[in-house]
């Protein structure tokens, strides 16, 4: 059985990223192994990447090497066209200029978030207009697009470890085309052997990694279809979602309630403000009982809202 309103200090945690509580132990004894280095000179070139502490400062190092003053204007577009955009990204951004949501004759800078997962639809008309563009690819590492450039686009890409490894910090910067981005200054050596030791552990499974996160999104798919809701997005072959994005259709009344209700429950999650749609956790580190568990949760909330 599952249990509503559990003591508040007897609660589980399920994250939007894959890291769980045992991770601590397990990445403490993995042994040295660098397998990631080569993956990513494969992926990204030979010299083209450094490691970050996290997306935040991936998105720091890219906008510094523009030498941006404060009026400058950075436009931020995204895959849905939804105006909800994480504080992470505005937050560095009014660091550095203003932004907005709409190329404008003083836009300077594109900055394209391929939104959890879904890589942006149009990136041959950004690149086309001649204006620097850096790629947000913090909740699309797996995903790309037909031309399979996704990353490739921009003068800078950055990545989120965090949203698909097991792993407590972490991100990536790829510089492509001339520009290039300066190592981070957030990392020592040991932090950044602890990203690379871990990644690489996952990198050296990612056939099974990636089934897992398929038949888990698959799995919780028909789990929510049973309660009405339907995927924000459509499925595509090339595209592996960082989390389950829902459209509500109007079952669940109070969305900002749900929030606070399954936050209550230890599942992080929110609102996708702007729309009635909402995201819960969907990864590889998740079982089927987890999922049947988010159901219920969300089952019962619709059965006692007022």
């Amino acid at each position: 059985m599952f249990i509503v309103n559990p003591d508040a200090y007897s609660l589980p945690y399920h994250r939007i990223g894959p890291f769980k509580t045992d991770d601590i132990t397990i990445n403490h004894y993995l042994p040295r192994n660098d397998f990631a280095v080569s993956y990513f000179n494969e992926k990204f070139g030979e010299g083209n990447w450094h490691y970050t502490y996290n997306g935040r400062e991936a998105i720091k190092m890219a906008l510094k090497s523009y030498n941006l003053d404060k009026n400058d204007l950075v436009t931020i577009l995204t895959t849905s066209g939804n105006l909800y955009i994480s504080s992470c990204v505005t937050d560095t951004i009014n660091r550095f200029c203003r932004w907005n949501r709409e190329i404008v004759p003083e836009t300077k800078i594109i900055f394209v978030n391929h939104e959890f997962g879904y890589p942006y639809p149009e990136m041959d008309k950004l690149t086309a207009m001649g204006l620097p563009i850096i790629e947000d690819c913090c909740t699309t590492f797996f995903s790309q697009d037909k031309n399979r450039r996704i990353g490739k686009y921009g003068d800078f890409s950055l990545y989120s470890f965090a949203k698909f490894f097991p792993v407590q910090i972490g991100g990536l910067i790829v510089s492509n085309h001339l520009k290039k981005a300066e190592k981070s200054g957030q990392l020592d050596l040991v932090q950044s052997h602890y990203i690379e030791d871990v990644v690489s552990n996952s990198l050296l499974s990612l056939n099974e990694l990636l089934q897992k996160k398929k038949s888990n999104f698959d799995y919780a798919v028909a789990v929510f279809e049973k309660l009405g809701f339907t995927l924000r997005f459509p499925k595509a072959d090339n595209v592996v979602p960082s989390v389950l994005l829902l459209k509500n259709n109007g079952i669940v009344k109070d969305l900002s309630g749900l929030k606070v209700f399954l936050t209550n429950h230890g599942i992080q999650n929110s609102v996708f403000y702007g729309e009635d749609a909402f995201f819960i956790p969907n990864h590889q580190s998740l079982n089927t009982t987890e999922i049947d568990y988010f159901g219920f949760l969300i089952s019962f909330f619709i059965q006692h809202e007022k």
